[in-house]
C-alpha cells in the first residue's frame, strides 16, 4: 500500500512539474497580432493600417496589413494607436512607494554625502504599485534607483515593468551612478558640503582617488592587486567610461560646473532635470551631453524657479538629445507619468514625433538601450501600448499594455 501511495505521489508531482513547464513553454512562445490604425513605429514613417506580429517575447514582423498575414493561431489585439512601450527615462519608482511613508522611500541615504556603492538592485520592489499604476498607462521600461538629494546618492537601474522580482524585471543592473549639485547636493544639518564649491571639490578629490585606484589595479599583478573597495570599485567604472554619471542640477552655472568636470576626467555624464540649460544649450551641444529634462509640468520654485515649458523644443532644436522623465517629489504619494508630460511637451513646442521619441527611441538612445527598446522593428522586445484615440489627448485611454510579448494589461486606463 506504501509503495503505491509513493508511486502516486510520484506521479502526481510529475504531473504538476509537466503542467508548469508547458505553461511557461507556452507563455514563452507566446504569439500576438497587434493592428493598428496608426502604428508609430519611431523606426521611420508611421504605418496607416499597420499589423505588428509578436512571437517569443520579439517582434517578428511589421508592415501594413495589406503586406502582413496575421496567422490564424495568432491572438489578434485591436487598437486606434499603436507606439512603442513609453520609457520612463528617470524615476525613483520600486524603490519610492506610493504610501510616501518612511516604509517605503527607499530612494535616498544621507548618513553620508557619498555613497557611490549603494546598488538599486538590493532596494528594488518589483511588487511596489506604482510599478502597476505606470504600467497601466503604457510605460514599460523605467531607469529607476537612487535619487536627487544627496552629493553622491547610489546607483540606478533599468528594469521593465513586469516582474514580482527584480530579477525578473531587471534589463540594466547597474545603470548609471546618481549625484546632484547645486542645493540638492548640499550637505543638511550641517554637514558637508555646504558650499558649490565643496561639492566641486569633494567629487573631484574622490574622482582622482577613483583615477589612481584604476592605475594601481591596472599595474599590480593578478596576486598582489589591492584590497576591494566598493566605492572605489563603482568610481572606478565612472572612471573607465563604463558607466556615465548621472548629474541632477538646474542652475545654469552649476551646469557648467557639470560640464568642466567631466571635461577635466573625461567621464561622460548625463544632464538631469536641467531647468535652466535652454540658457546654455550651446556649452551642452558642444561638450555632446544628452538631457533628460525635469517633469515638464514640475512645479517652478527655488532652483527651478526660471524652468520653462519650452526646454524640451529648445533644446531639441540646438541639436541636443532630450528625454522626459517622472521625476520625484517627496510630498507627492502618486508619480507623474511621462505620458502626460511628452503630452504637455507637444503643446509648447515640439511636435508629435518630436515629443513622442522623448518617452521612447531618444529614452533609449541615452539609456543605452535602443538595441532592445524604443522603436518597433523585428528583433527588438516586444514592448507595445495601444490606445483608443491620440495618446496625448488627455480624454484617451491605453486599452492593453504588452511587454516582453506578454499582455500584461488589457484594463482600460
Amino acid at each position: 500500500m506504501t509503495n503505491i501511495l509513493n508511486h502516486t505521489r510520484k506521479a502526481t508531482l510529475f504531473g504538476m512539474s509537466l503542467l508548469v513547464i508547458i505553461c511557461f513553454a507556452f507563455a514563452a512562445s507566446a504569439q500576438i497580432a497587434v493592428r493598428g490604425e496608426t502604428v508609430h513605429t519611431m523606426n521611420g514613417a508611421s504605418i496607416t493600417d499597420g499589423v505588428v506580429l509578436v512571437r517569443d517575447g520579439k517582434i517578428e514582423r511589421i508592415g501594413t496589413a495589406s503586406e502582413v498575414q496575421i496567422p490564424a493561431n495568432y491572438r489578434t489585439l485591436t487598437a486606434r494607436v499603436v507606439t512603442p512601450g513609453l520609457i520612463d527615462a528617470h524615476t525613483v519608482v520600486g524603490l519610492a512607494g506610493y504610501l510616501n511613508q518612511p516604509t517605503d522611500q527607499m530612494q535616498l541615504e544621507l548618513s553620508s554625502a557619498m555613497q557611490p556603492e549603494l546598488r538599486a538592485i538590493d532596494g528594488y520592489n518589483a511588487r511596489e504599485r506604482l510599478v502597476e499604476y505606470l504600467r497601466g498607462f503604457g510605460v514599460t521600461t523605467i531607469h529607476t534607483g537612487h535619487g536627487p538629494g544627496a552629493l553622491i546618492s547610489g546607483q540606478t537601474m533599468i528594469v521593465k515593468t513586469f516582474g514580482d522580482t527584480v530579477e525578473r524585471a531587471v534589463v540594466v543592473p547597474t545603470a548609471m551612478i546618481a549625484a546632484s549639485l547645486g542645493e540638492s547636493g548640499l550637505g543638511q544639518n550641517g554637514r558637508s558640503p555646504g558650499t558649490r564649491s565643496k561639492e566641486i571639490a569633494m567629487l573631484r578629490a574622490e574622482l582622482i582617488k577613483a583615477r589612481e585606484y584604476v592605475a594601481k589595479q591596472d599595474a599590480a599583478k593578478e596576486d598582489q592587486r589591492p584590497s576591494r573597495e566598493l566605492r572605489m570599485e563603482a568610481l572606478a567604472r565612472i572612471i573607465k567610461r563604463e558607466l556615465p554619471l548621472l548629474i541632477t542640477v538646474h542652475r545654469a552655472n552649476d551646469i557648467i560646473s557639470a560640464l568642466r568636470l567631466a571635461k577635466e576626467f573625461n567621464i561622460k555624464i548625463v544632464l538631469d532635470g536641467a531647468a535652466e540649460s535652454y540658457l546654455v544649450a550651446g556649452q551642452i551641444k558642444a561638450a555632446g551631453v544628452p538631457v533628460i529634462i525635469h517633469p515638464t509640468m514640475f512645479r517652478a520654485a527655488d532652483e527651478t524657479e526660471n524652468l520653462s515649458m519650452e526646454t524640451a523644443a529648445t533644446l531639441r532644436k540646438a541639436g541636443i538629445l532630450v528625454a522626459l522623465q517622472s521625476g520625484y517629489e517627496s510630498y507627492v504619494p502618486k508619480t507623474r507619468v511621462v505620458l502626460f508630460e511628452a503630452a504637455a511637451a507637444a503643446s509648447n513646442g515640439l511636435s508629435f514625433n518630436e515629443a513622442l521619441a522623448t518617452v521612447t527611441i531618444d529614452a533609449a538612445r541615452i539609456l543605452g538601450i535602443d538595441n532592445r527598446t524604443g522603436s518597433l522593428a523585428p528583433g527588438k522586445d516586444a514592448d507595445l501600448a495601444l490606445f483608443d484615440g491620440d495618446p496625448f489627448e488627455y480624454t484617451s485611454h491605453v486599452t492593453s499594455v504588452i511587454i516582453n510579448g506578454q499582455v500584461v494589461s488589457d484594463k482600460t486606463q
